[in-house]
């Protein structure tokens, strides 16, 4: 039978799986809506889509280092109790290995790419949807590279609650690049060196500054170097570098890492569900609007 776009279209709205699976499930059924129907919803496809207005909030992050090679990534559920199961765990670690080794440049690049059990990353993470019973995506990654004359520092916080990985360039000490992590786990610095932060960003900081010490009642003839010396105070936030390392009060972190010989290239720091609204729902009305089903 002849499967037609707007038959496609039909189980695209019913089920709301993609339009490839949408299309082999109908020649797989030779054009049987419910049969398709059903077909996705046994492989998960149309249970996974049914998901997807939910808030996929928690999670973990989890890093792979492979020699010069690393990559970080966070992946998102639903509830903190389901990032304990040992189900969302290993599809984290494949996730990983996969990205590692495929180096896609984007998550929509990773979703279409084929892993090694046959399956596309967005088929996969829909198998785990359908077992798990919970929306859960894979929300983003970066992957590193280094010489042999540099160091990761790998390190997961709180069970991979936060995961940072970090690169120090001169150094073969991951032990000294995963105190740095482990020091940027706690303070979240945005930046290495302060040449990094932007000049709009120093004059928005420095007006607001001003008009702080203006509010205060300060001269105006003093105002000015009371600005810049809060300044230094701000880069001492966001800048790692500048921070008093949290394993030595009386070192910075900059000072750490020259004394084992190296600098921070970069690091990248993941917190789970950072950024993404989480919908309070209430609980009552959820249920009510299931059993009006």
């Amino acid at each position: 039978m002849a499967i037609t776009a707007q038959m496609v279209k039909e189980l695209r709205e019913k089920t709301g799986a993609g339009m490839m699976d949408c299309k082999k499930a109908l020649q797989e059924t030779n054009g049987d809506m419910d049969k398709a129907i059903d077909l996705l919803r046994e492989k998960g496809i149309a249970k996974a889509a049914k998901k997807g207005d939910r808030v996929a909030a928690e999670g973990l992050t989890a890093i792979k280092v492979d020699g010069n090679e690393a990559v970080i990534i966070e992946v998102n559920s639903e509830t903190d109790f389901v990032s304990k199961n040992e189900g969302f765990q290993t599809l984290v670690t494949e996730l990983a290995a996969h990205l590692l080794a495929n180096k896609p440049a984007t998550v929509e690049e990773a979703a279409a790419q084929t892993m090694s059990n046959g399956a596309t990353v967005e088929s996969h993470i829909n198998s785990a949807i359908a077992k798990i019973g919970e929306k859960l995506s894979l929300r983003r990654f970066e992957v590193k590279t280094k010489s042999d004359n540099d160091a990761f520092g790998a390190y997961l916080h709180m069970g991979g609650r936060i995961g940072v990985l970090s690169v120090l360039e001169g150094t073969t000490d991951e032990a000294a690049a995963k105190d740095v992590s482990m020091h940027i786990a706690a303070l979240n610095p945005k930046y290495v060196t302060r040449d990094q932060v932007s000049q709009e960003e120093v004059e928005r900081e420095r007006q607001v500054l001003t008009q702080q010490a203006l509010n205060e009642g300060k001269p105006e003839n003093i105002v000015a170097k009371m600005v810049e010396g809060r300044l230094g105070k701000y880069f001492e936030d966001v800048c790692v570098n500048d921070q008093t390392f949290v394993k030595n009060p009386d070192q910075k972190v900059g000072q750490f890492v020259e004394s084992k010989g190296g600098k921070i290239r970069e690091f990248v720091r993941f917190e789970v569900g950072e950024g993404i609204e989480k919908r309070e729902d209430n609980f009552a009305e959820e249920v009510m609007s299931q059993v009006k089903k």
